[in-house]
């Protein structure tokens, strides 16, 4: 039987068709505009989101030959981002609040200050930053009015994009334990939600889903012409973290999308980072419950896109690489990231983007360089962190629209001194909620059973570049860095 994946990015939707051996045999992708009504705030139509969704999963579900031809059903999705909806009309309330909005950065400093990140780590393994969904949760229920009256009527549902799904597909207000991991309100090692988070960030609790397991018995929808059941439901990177197979201690991926997303599993024990990384769930799945360790950076393919689309410095994604081989280095410019803020290891939502070491000199391909080599210090800046706590990395498995560059890859492998796989395949994403789903519906015996049978193969970039031009260019970094972060 064949698997439909629905895999809701933050640029695009799309459907993707498994088959249980891990052969892709289709693929619908739709784009999703996001909003910037003011500097720092990012927005989506939610019902906008779900249209798109059903439409590429109808498209798939008729090219599969019916609904009668679907086994199952997998989620996966952009973490963080806040849906507020009504539970008797089943309609939004307010645009999504996008992961990258900041517009709650002042509300996070204050608890900060307060001395209330130390209680939010301890309990929830993250920090106090707008990127989660807590602080976007207190905004929409202080800021929009038709958000404000909803907690007393008892019509308020908060959720996560997979939980917006879920309800739109099943009439049930859920979320998976990976999603519901990133609100900075559930417990970690308990698998609930906390009471005196919520009081913290003023969230009642009556409007919060109910966390369910990842794969498994998740409900069944009859959108698409005939009952299909959920089996599978996981946030994106930890469903790149599955389908890349870094299931043990130690193994490592990194997801180059939108923004840079780092986990290393730390299997069934919790980690407790001392650099600013975050304790997340891996997988919860009724009988695991396996944890991991992440580095969230902001910005990736977005900074290419910036490229792209507002500097006007390329036509393409794809011609970065090429001007990246036209010149011997960057000409002397450093770009410091930090278009919103700058996540993990330094956590300063406060940060706007900068270039360092413009001159006559520099050309187009200088800058676009540059651009790259700044993604590649971003996860070098998370490697380093990472063996700080412990979890040094052996080897990096890579993975997202990005990391099709191969000019990058070995890039990667030369500033870390590590071996850089990348798949053949690179859509990790949806090949984690595929394995999920594929165990949950009993394709597979268990979602180790489904990672083996499902992996794709590798290939392999080994570092390359001598150790003293790795170090030249990486204190050079840092020193333009902690300039900038002062």
């Amino acid at each position: 039987m064949t698997i439909l994946v629905l895999d809701e990015g933050t640029s695009s939707t799309r459907a993707l068709l498994f088959e249980a051996e891990g052969k892709i045999s289709g693929t619908a992708q739709r784009e999703v505009a996001a909003s910037y009504p003011r500097p720092g705030w990012v927005e989506q139509d939610a019902e906008a989101i779900w249209e798109a969704t059903a439409g590429v999963a109808q498209e798939m579900v008729a090219h599969a030959g019916g609904a009668k031809r679907i086994g199952a059903i997998g989620i996966t999705n952009q973490r963080e981002t806040l849906v507020a909806w009504d539970r008797a009309s089943g309609k939004a309330l307010a645009p999504a609040i996008v992961w990258l909005d900041r517009r709650t950065a002042d509300a996070c400093a204050a608890l900060k200050k307060a001395g209330h990140e130390a209680a939010v780590q301890a309990t929830s393994g993250l920090l106090l930053d707008p990127y989660f969904s807590a602080s976007k949760m207190r905004w929409m229920i202080d800021e929009h009015e038709d958000v404000r009256g909803a907690p007393e009527r008892g019509d308020l549902a908060f959720g996560t994009i997979d939980s917006w799904l879920m309800f739109k597909l099943t009439g049930a207000h859920r979320s998976d334990a990976s999603n519901a991991s990133r609100a900075a309100l559930m417990d970690l090692e308990k698998g609930c939600w906390d009471e005196a988070l919520c009081d913290l960030f003023g969230v009642p609790m009556a409007a919060l889903p109910d966390i369910v397991d990842m794969t498994g018995d998740l409900g069944r929808t009859s959108c698409f012409g005939g009952s299909i059941a959920i089996s599978g439901s996981v946030g994106d990177q930890q469903a790149a973290t599955i389908g890349q197979g870094c299931l043990g201690p130690g193994q490592a991926k990194a997801t180059f999308g939108t923004g840079l997303f780092a986990l290393a599993s730390s299997g069934a024990v919790r980690p407790h980072s001392r650099h600013r990384l975050l304790s997340t769930l891996l997988l919860q799945d009724g009988e695991h419950r396996l944890y991991a360790l992440e580095g969230s950076v902001f910005v990736a393919g977005s900074m290419v896109k910036w490229l792209r689309d507002m500097a006007g410095l390329v036509e393409s994604a794809g011609e970065t690489e090429s001007l990246a081989r036209s010149v011997e280095d960057n000409g002397g410019v450093t770009i410091i990231p930090a278009f919103t803020g700058l996540g993990a290891p330094h956590w300063r939502a406060d940060m706007e983007g900068s270039i360092h070491g413009l001159t006559f000199g520099v050309k187009r391909a200088h800058l676009v360089r540059a651009a790259l080599e700044a993604v590649t210090h971003s996860c070098a800046d998370l490697a380093e962190a990472f063996a700080a706590d412990d979890a040094a990395w052996e080897m990096l498995r890579v993975d997202g629209g990005m990391i099709a560059n191969d000019w990058l890859a070995q890039d990667l492998a030369d500033m870390m001194a590590i071996m850089v796989e990348r798949p053949a395949n690179v859509e990790s994403t949806a090949r984690g909620a595929a394995m999920l789903a594929a165990s949950g519906a009993g394709l597979h015996d268990g979602v180790a059973a489904a990672v083996a049978a499902m992996l794709p193969s590798f290939e392999s970039y080994s570092p390359r570049v001598d150790a003293d031009l790795r170090d030249a260019r990486r204190s050079r970094w840092r020193a333009i860095l902690q300039k900038a972060l002062r």
